[in-house]
């Protein structure tokens, strides 16, 4: 997974390139809930383009990562869905919680 910051906005962006499971959840959730108290940010934008599987692990970080978020005062959202993606937050009632981002405008570039 990747992150960025955006200062001017307080925007935090976290790129996931992993597929989203058992095995990678707790590496996700440890650096996702360390950028999120080293920035503070006032929006949080969990970029899912590059995810091609996810299963109930990762609905379950998601919304920790959103209760995290609205702890610290933040608004989490998601962004650029799969159809199974977007079909499993759609089953398990995500949506209704948490919005997608309209357009992710920013990408993160490598450094």
């Amino acid at each position: 997974m990747e992150s960025k910051f955006y200062e001017e906005d307080k925007l935090l962006v976290f790129k996931i390139t992993d597929e989203i499971d058992d095995c990678t959840v707790q590496k996700i959730r440890g650096k996702a809930d360390y950028e999120m108290e080293r920035y503070m940010p006032k929006r949080v934008i969990f970029d899912f383009s590059c995810v091609t599987f996810m299963d109930s692990a990762g609905i379950g970080m998601v919304i920790g990562r959103y209760k995290f978020a609205n702890m610290l005062g933040a608004k989490l959202e998601v962004s650029n869905l799969s159809q199974s993606v977007k079909r499993i937050f759609g089953m398990s009632g995500i949506l209704k919680l948490i919005p997608v981002a309209r357009r992710l405008t920013r990408s993160i570039e490598r450094e």
